[in-house]
């Protein structure tokens, strides 16, 4: 029997991860702002956690109803049988999201979730499931529009971007899942010759080389559905051992180049990717762009190039623009380069005409992913 499973992902790739996600076997695809909602059966559920590079969390919707106010909601919380769909000794948490709710406190709300969870669990169990903010096994999940209060279980856990291989604890300027959306929005396939110049700890080519490889993101990690009732562990393992016969072998030489002036960056993608299980996939090198030779004939080029909200960095960069736009016509005509920004000066800086200018959020930064065809003589802007 089919269920309806709704996936987050990073606002602006919602018909991107549409596409993946219909590959995986999802059907009924709705996309709305910053997700998609689809149909499947539990198995699907285990798939997208395991195979999705875009989606952000699986979330398995459990009830939904209209509502006035917090005494309606948590009726509806309490209508939920949620014993049914994880034991109540696990710990819980609860999140709240809403859309034009006329609710004034979503604290308020997600203590009344809470509280009608745990007491429909004790109704039904004689026991209430404890609270863990930090690490818990369950995570209820609910969202609140003008008149309607939808009930999720989330599937994954841990943020899909999470895939395990990031060795730093500081806090990336890309998410993976929205490098892996930056790679498919370009076109590019593994038989072609991929460089991130600028790489810094590595996301954008590691993403690249896990595409290459076809080694699913999640096969190093564990997920929030294997605390849930209908968790069966014999054929999630069947699938993961599916997912693991699948992986290629790399090529003789590598396709995807990894560069970036600051020996510090080249070092971390290092580490980042030999901790991915794809280092062979990859050539990495401590270069400056503006120097760089082009590694192939052609190729996709796909970079996040750094952007400052200071004065200081800001004149910095709009001077490093034109020389980025100088180095892609002397050396890069027959590639196609790719840049994304939250910086809307980078076009006119470039010197070059931007073909397209795709609308994406890089958490609440508005950015664009900007496209150029680089051919040999070709007039700026």
């Amino acid at each position: 029997m089919a269920e309806r499973f709704f996936a987050s992902c990073p606002r602006g790739l919602e018909a991107t991860l549409a596409a993946e996600l219909a590959g995986l076997g999802a059907s009924n695809a709705k996309p709305v702002d910053g997700g998609i909602g689809f149909d499947g059966g539990y198995d699907l559920a285990y798939r997208a956690n395991l195979e999705s590079r875009i989606a952000s969390r699986i979330l398995w919707r459990v009830g939904s109803g209209r509502y006035r106010n917090e005494k309606d909601v948590h009726a509806l919380a309490k209508a939920i049988p949620w014993a049914t769909h994880f034991r109540p000794d696990r710990t819980l948490r609860v999140d709240v999201a809403a859309t034009r709710s006329p609710l004034t406190s979503l604290e308020f709300a997600t203590l009344t979730i809470k509280d009608a969870v745990c007491d429909r669990c004790r109704d039904d169990t004689g026991k209430r499931p404890s609270i863990d903010k930090r690490a818990p096994d369950v995570r209820v999940a609910a969202h609140l529009t003008a008149d309607e209060a939808t009930f999720y279980l989330d599937t994954s856990g841990e943020p899909l971007f999470k895939r395990g291989y990031r060795r730093d604890t500081e806090e990336a300027p890309l998410r993976e899942n929205l490098a892996a959306g930056l790679i498919a929005l370009t076109g590019w396939k593994p038989d072609a010759t991929f460089l991130d110049p600028m790489c810094g700890s590595g996301t954008i080519a590691i993403e690249a080389a896990l595409i290459a490889a076809d080694r699913a993101p999640g096969l190093a990690r564990t997920f929030g559905f294997q605390k849930l009732a209908w968790f069966d562990g014999p054929s999630w393992q069947r699938m993961k051992q599916a997912a693991r016969d699948r992986i290629r072998k790399a090529p003789a030489s590598p396709l995807i180049h990894a560069s970036d002036i600051a020996p510090q960056a080249v070092a971390k993608t290092g580490s980042n990717a030999r901790a991915a299980g794809i280092s062979e996939f990859l050539a990495i090198e401590s270069a400056d762009f503006l120097t760089l030779a082009a590694p192939a004939g052609h190729g996709t080029l796909l970079a996040n190039p750094p952007y400052g909200v200071r004065l200081s960095d800001q004149e910095k960069i709009a001077a490093m623009y034109p020389l980025i736009g100088d180095a892609l016509k002397q050396r890069y005509a027959g590639w196609t380069a790719w840049f994304f920004s939250a910086d809307k000066t980078l076009p006119k800086w470039m010197h070059l005409k931007a073909d397209s200018r795709t609308p994406l959020f890089n958490g609440a930064l508005d950015c664009r992913l900007y496209q150029y065809r680089i051919i040999a003589g070709r007039m700026v802007e």
